[in-house]
């Protein structure tokens, strides 16, 4: 939710879902905490600057996301070694590469669902600490997975993103993980939709120059595309 209260109309008609599918993701929000349900829809509990949690972010953005994914997926070529970050954005890219022969080692426990049946792909499994809400892999058993192999390609999702701070996000353990695929790869995609440019999180992952190739929606600052590209980085904007 973007604003503090919500209404189950207006989330229905924007994400194109029943008003009965908004209304149980609502009463799941309420069960974690982070909404009041309201007469005909909810209020956030958030505060200002806080994470929101996957089972939100999930519902924000969702086509230009869906856009974003179908673009890192014509990046890639068969037979490339990926390492797919945790994230609402990731996960898109894990639906969008499933017909692929690829080798993928995704770090969240929802693109290796989403991967389990793909018929030529070659999923490697991380080790490490599932951090409980995102469903992603943190921890040091995490980092010495990924350090000991080596990757083609590194898909990495983000809380923020700007030339001036770079990479960022909102979790330390998180932030590990995401410098350590940076490290293994020859090759850093960073898959973000246009609204990572309105905010930058708690830690800094990696400095802008540090990306190769960035994938976004048309809502990018176009002093924060100018900016990106005189700094190195290949700037992809899906329409």
């Amino acid at each position: 939710m973007t604003t503090d209260s919500v209404s189950v109309a207006a989330l229905a008609a924007e994400h194109g879902v029943s008003e009965m599918t908004i209304r149980r993701d609502l009463d799941e929000l309420a069960q974690q905490g982070v909404a009041r349900r309201v007469r005909g829809g909810a209020q956030s509990l958030l505060l200002r600057g806080e994470e929101p949690p996957f089972g939100v972010r999930a519902h924000e953005a969702t086509a230009a996301k869906a856009r974003i994914a179908a673009e890192v997926a014509g990046l890639l070529a068969d037979g490339e070694a990926v390492v797919l970050d945790a994230g609402t954005t990731a996960l898109e890219v894990a639906r969008a590469v499933h017909a692929r022969r690829l080798t993928v080692l995704p770090l969240s426990l929802q693109s290796i669902q989403a991967l389990a049946d793909a018929p030529r792909l070659r999923m490697v499994l991380p080790a490490g600490e599932v951090r409980r809400g995102e469903l992603n892999v943190t921890g040091p058993l995490a980092v010495g997975t990924i350090g000991a192999l080596r990757f083609d390609t590194a898909v990495i999702g983000c809380c923020g993103i700007s030339a001036e701070h770079g990479i960022t996000a909102h979790d330390l353990d998180e932030v590990a993980v995401k410098q350590a695929a940076i490290a293994s790869a020859r090759r850093v995609v960073v898959a973000a939709d246009s609204s990572k440019f309105r905010q930058t999180a708690f830690a800094a992952v990696c400095p802008a120059g540090r990306v190769d190739v960035l994938i976004t929606d048309a809502g990018i600052p176009r002093e924060q595309r100018e900016s990106l590209t005189a700094a190195g980085v290949t700037v992809r904007v899906v329409p």
